[in-house]
């Protein structure tokens, strides 16, 4: 059970600094923030802001019986519950394997059940502890407000490419011939940088990188000494009552500074075959996805190929829903989705096959997701894109960025499009 107190928040760009900080006392801290002021125009937007701190019971493992053992967790735990699952539970849900490299060793689930839970929407801020911690709230809260917040500048990195941009283009022209073949019509192929010497001030790192891009599913994730600093533009799956959105990215276009320039750029997204091609051909994927666990007929596409603006790029996004059973487990929508089609491909098992072949970094929590599961069963998951995943012991940092390969790709074309992917993270990181 928990106790709800409810606040008036009058500074609230100044209390969720705040409120971050102090959260960064506790072993296991998630701050989901949607940046609403910037993405007034997302569809099935929820709370301004959810931070769930100071783990009371959790669960981590690796990819075998992971959603089983996720079932478990979460139908017998009746509250809120935070986490993520990483890119390679597919390993646990199709016979595919994950023997890249993976420098940063994150579990490949995890989640928490939190002691103290802060929901803001507006200038109204929910408060939520367990009964065992209950007497806390106020001395909390009282310490929250008197946080003051400086911008640590530590910043030792020096970021080196996994792949050269060379070995790009000839594993992506590979990628081509599976195509050409007809093994695959696309995938997702991603590439890492990364530095294993990396020293940085997460809160501070994070706090820029969330400025710059001001994402609707920006995510600062820690356990321990694992750290995820996510500035996502693009939700995976949202179960809302027995409706489930999928709200898929396939199609990006820069940014200019030029207000003329800049529409055309966006123009220019909005009337190009291939990215609509791609677009539609994930929407399908997805479409198929949900089919698995809908009741018949009610798989629709609400939005298909909109254009939205984001500060740093501009996105092709296609809304689908689709009506489950009330009897139907919410893990099990997740289990027969996963991975988000928008970063595998299609065919889904084949795609993934060939890019554990030709990538050579494990994917982990890159491509996976982060979110939560409410007590009535209702969840929502981002897609852990345009982040920077940091483990503070060993000093390993890492991002990826990627693009869908298909039959009109060219190669030269999909390394400018990762570049502008992976310029926000860039941005921070060489200050």
């Amino acid at each position: 059970m928990r106790l709800q107190v409810q606040k008036y928040i009058s500074d609230v760009a100044l209390f969720k600094e705040q409120l971050l900080l102090w959260a960064c006392q506790f072993h296991e801290v998630i701050y989901l923030d949607s940046n609403r002021d910037f993405n007034a125009d997302q569809l099935y937007a929820n709370y301004d802001l959810i931070v769930a701190v100071d783990a009371f019971t959790s669960i981590k493992t690796d990819t075998e019986k992971a959603f089983e053992d996720l079932y478990q967790y979460q139908s017998k735990s009746n509250d809120w519950v935070f986490g993520y699952l990483s890119y390679d539970l597919k390993n646990d849900i199709e016979e595919l394997k994950s023997e890249n490299f993976d420098g940063l060793g994150f579990p490949d689930l995890y989640f928490f059940q939190p002691k103290k839970l802060f929901f803001l929407k507006g200038n109204v801020l929910q408060i939520k502890y367990l009964n065992l911690c209950d007497d806390e709230i106020e001395s909390d809260f009282e310490e929250i407000c008197t946080q003051n917040f400086s911008l640590d500048s530590t910043l030792f990195v020096n970021i080196k490419p996994r792949i050269s941009k060379e070995i790009y283009l000839d594993k992506t022209t590979k990628m081509l011939q599976h195509i050409q073949r007809g093994d695959i019509y696309e995938a997702n192929f991603c590439m890492e940088f990364y530095d294993e010497d990396a020293k940085i001030d997460p809160i501070s790192t994070f706090k820029r990188l969330n400025s710059i891009s001001t994402p609707p599913f920006a995510v600062f994730f820690k356990n321990h000494s694992d750290y995820l600093l996510s500035a996502s533009p693009e939700r995976y799956l949202m179960k809302k009552g027995t409706k489930i959105i999928s709200q898929p990215i396939k199609g990006t276009a820069k940014r200019s500074q030029d207000e003329h320039e800049d529409w055309q750029w966006k123009m220019k997204l909005k009337s190009n075959a291939k990215e609509i091609s791609e677009n539609i051909m994930i929407v399908d994927l997805v479409r198929n996805d949900l089919s698995h666990t809908a009741t018949k007929g009610s798989v629709q596409v609400e939005e298909l190929c909109e254009v939205y603006t984001f500060k740093q790029v501009h996105q092709m996004i296609s809304t689908i829903t689709s009506e489950i059973a009330l009897t139907t487990s919410p893990i099990e929508v997740l289990r027969t989705t996963f991975p988000m089609g928008s970063m595998t491909g299609a065919p889904k098992i084949s795609a993934m096959k060939i890019i554990e072949e030709l990538e050579e970094t494990k994917r982990g929590l890159y491509s996976g997701a982060v979110g939560y599961f409410t007590p009535e069963g209702n969840f929502d998951f981002n897609v852990v894109i345009r982040s920077i995943l940091y483990q503070e012991e060993r000093r390993y940092l890492s991002f990826s960025v990627g693009s869908a390969i298909t039959s009109k790709s060219k190669p030269f074309e999909e390394y400018e499009e990762c570049l502008v992917k992976a310029q926000a993270m860039f941005q921070v990181l060489n200050q």
